[in-house]
């Protein structure tokens, strides 16, 4: 069991308890392989490396690290990360106890560092680049944290290990170079196969009945083969409303079909009725093959006969005809 306090430099540091909620990892094997490599200490002049999982939300970024901490045996601690993450909120954080003496609470980040334990950074492009700056040196050779408030330097025990997690969204700021030389390498998650996606579904919801795992397993597997950002997560949400509902509507009894697309709509949304719809849209938003021309496309089809296009067609056909 990790410490609940610990002395450095004369100042006491009252420290996170690891989380202990990490499910089981499944499928893409050479992924953990991958991450525990990074962390490996190969020679006395060696240090391990400090990854990024990059990915969409939901894939299981987060899952990966707990059960590399777990292989590890390391306890395994999570700093969330967001847009209003403050240094001290990476480091150390003064608290008024009731005795009214200033009480210093060390991060999920300095837990992992002073016990040897692993620290996810979780979502770490959400966090602006002051709170970057704040953990260089514990990134490169240096691997200590300096904490103003505290009045502390911070080392880090020989097993620390630390990754980042980081979503692809919009909603994400861009991490400066400096930090992504040190943020290296990067292990990329894809949508796991059929048969893994099931096993992850089934491990999670051990209840739920066969049609249903099998009905929103093809429903995921569309979504990738169509590069469509429903993930394992939106899954497990959309079974678990569906077997809500099941059992609540007992008087009123939905069949598991019904029951499954009221699900589908009210987690996913409309555009999850319609796949094919959803990609068509989503490819628009990032630019088709066929790029516009002015205010013809906004009024014609693109086979309309008198959209600008097809007159210009015709008009090349001509004079083709003329050099002839």
């Amino acid at each position: 069991m990790a410490p609940k306090s610990v002395e450095i430099g004369g100042v006491t540091l009252r420290l996170c308890a690891p989380d202990a909620t990490g499910p089981e990892w499944i499928g893409q094997d050479e992924l953990l392989r991958q991450l525990l490599a990074c962390w490996l200490v190969i020679d006395a002049k060696d240090r391990p490396l400090s990854p990024r999982l990059v990915g969409p939300p939901g894939i299981g970024k987060t899952t990966l690290a707990s059960a590399a901490a777990e292989r590890l045996r390391r306890p395994l601690f999570i700093n969330q990360c967001t847009s209003d993450t403050r240094p001290e909120d990476l480091i150390v954080t003064p608290v008024l106890a009731e005795s009214g003496r200033i009480a210093y609470h060390a991060s999920p980040l300095v837990s992992a560092m002073v016990t040897g334990g692993v620290c996810v950074l979780d979502e770490g492009n959400r966090m602006n680049e002051k709170s970057w700056a704040s953990l260089a040196p514990l990134l490169d050779h240096r691997r200590y944290v300096e904490s103003v408030v505290a009045g502390l330097t911070i080392p880090a025990h020989d097993d620390f290990r630390v990754c980042v997690t980081m979503n692809e969204d919009e909603s994400t700021f861009e991490v400066p170079d400096y930090m992504l030389s040190r943020l290296q390498p990067t292990l990329t998650l894809g949508f796991p196969e059929r048969d893994d996606e099931l096993r992850i579904l089934k491990y999670h919801l051990p209840f739920a009945p066969a049609d249903l795992l099998a009905l929103t397993v093809e429903f995921l597997q569309a979504a990738h083969a169509l590069k469509l950002d429903y993930s394992p997560r939106d899954g497990l949400n959309l079974l678990r409303f569906a077997l809500k509902r099941l059992a609540q509507e007992r008087e009123h009894p939905l069949t598991r079909d019904a029951a499954w697309r009221e699900a589908l709509e009210c987690v996913l949304g409309d555009e999850a009725l319609d796949l094919e719809a959803a990609a068509r849209r989503k490819r628009g938003s990032l630019g088709g093959a066929r790029a516009p021309i002015g205010l013809g496309d906004l009024f014609f089809d693109p086979d309309d006969p008198l959209h600008p296009d097809q007159d210009d067609d015709e008009d090349d056909e001509e004079y083709e005809e003329d050099d002839d």
